[in-house]
């Protein structure tokens, strides 16, 4: 595993900061981790027709992807879910089995989302397969209409699988879903959500899960920072943090080949001297390790410098972004035009930097549709614009981009951001 810290000091607004960037990033050749986890699909009505279809589709490109060694298992859910096929091994039959039930899927009634999820980690958790976490991978485009629906019900459902040692995933599609509820059942599982549109893009969403899930190296990774010098010091991603005495520590789940697992710490100095202590655990295989990281400090027009500056750069963007969804979905026409002068600030601060690991061109669309929306003052629907807010958080916050094409070099902003 190959662990890096980045820091850098710079002028802030309120006197001088430091960001501290960790980065765990499995090695290409290490052995991957088998996969157990269980299928839950959405067959409600409104995956009628195309919908499913994609659905289907995209299930069977994961059971393809699976060896032997990996264990998938497949529940359906509308009004009632259903375990039709048990976790097991993916060897010939069964994989042929599997395909099978996939083709036959038809569309029901109803959303049972809680119970679907209840069953599903019920059913994974009842199979050990050493080396490897039960998981659930979990696709809807509905809103729950059967069995519990309040958003404390899922808060507490998220919570209580990830005690019971279940990795819960989640993909929502179409514009009918609720981000609240998926951000709740996922939030404790550190993985966040993916969205997409249409099933159009399901096959690349699913395909990222995919190699993601098939290139898992280590997992139940945490990151312990012991600041010195500080009068404060923060996450800035949205992981599962908490202070631990004098130190704090972030949860960032799996790490998989190709999908480096990134977190930045912004922490205000009160002294001219300052150390930051940064360790890091994850489980390799039955294998649990624990060891230091060297904090590297950079300048901030190096190459790293701007590396480190790009990645806070974005999550101003997204975070401003999603303030601007938000306002829009409350009316409030001022407060969105605020939000979206700050996305575009942000966005100008990233291309400048020049950083080809974070790239500016995957936000340009989305900024400009949010752009087009604003200029229009189009009041759309509140449930929508929190949707768009939620989605895009969840995707950057938690550091679950893949791997960006290479792109032209951008002439570097030489000024302090």
């Amino acid at each position: 595993m190959k662990q890096t810290a980045l820091a850098v000091e710079r002028d802030a607004e309120h006197g001088r900061e430091v960001l501290l960037l960790v980065t765990l990033e499995a090695d290409a050749d290490a052995p991957r981790a088998p996969v157990t986890a269980n299928l839950v699909l959405d067959r409600s009505a409104s995956m009628r027709g195309v919908p499913l279809l994609a659905a289907v589709q995209a299930a069977q490109s994961l059971v393809e992807r699976a060896s032997p060694r990996d264990y998938l298992g497949l529940l359906t859910f509308d009004a009632e879910p259903e375990q039709l096929l048990p976790v097991r091994a993916m060897d010939a039959s069964a994989k042929a089995q599997f395909l099978k039930a996939l083709s036959r899927l038809e569309s029901g009634e109803g959303t049972a989302l809680h119970e679907a999820i209840e069953r599903g980690a019920e059913a994974v958790r009842r199979v050990l397969v050493p080396g490897a976490r039960p998981q659930v991978l979990m696709l809807t485009d509905g809103e729950p209409s059967v069995g519990p629906s309040q958003l404390s019900d899922f808060k507490t459902l998220g919570a209580r699988v990830v005690e019971s040692g279940v990795v819960l995933h989640a993909l929502g599609l179409g514009r009918h879903y609720l981000p609240d509820i998926l951000e709740a059942l996922t939030g404790p599982s550190g993985t966040g959500f993916v969205h997409v549109d249409d099933p159009e893009g399901l096959p690349l969403a699913v395909g990222t899960m995919s190699a993601e899930l098939f290139g898992e190296v280590g997992s139940d990774a945490r990151v312990y920072v012991l600041p010195s010098g500080f009068s404060e010091l923060r996450c800035r991603h949205r992981y599962s943090s908490r202070v631990e005495g004098d130190a704090m520590s972030a949860s960032l789940g799996a790490v998989s080949q190709s999908f480096p697992r990134r977190v930045l710490f912004s922490g205000r100095l009160d002294a001219a001297e300052w150390n930051l202590g940064v360790t890091t655990s994850y489980t390799e295989g039955t294998d649990t390790r624990r060891m230091p990281v060297p904090v590297s400090r950079v300048l901030p027009d190096s190459d790293q410098g701007r590396f480190v500056r790009a990645v806070s750069a974005e999550l101003e963007l997204v975070a401003a972004e999603a303030s601007a969804w938000k306002a829009l979905g409350r009316r409030n026409q001022g407060a969105a035009e605020q939000a979206l002068e700050t996305a575009d600030l942000a966005l100008y601060k990233l291309a400048r930097l020049g950083s080809l690991e974070v790239p500016p061109q995957r936000h340009m669309e989305r900024l400009a549709d949010l752009r087009r929306i604003v200029e229009r003052r189009a009041a759309q629907p509140q449930a929508l614009v929190m949707r768009r807010a939620h989605s895009e958080v969840s995707r950057v916050t938690l550091s679950r981009v893949g791997p960006a094409l290479p792109l032209p070099a951008l002439a570097p902003w030489k000024s302090e951001d």
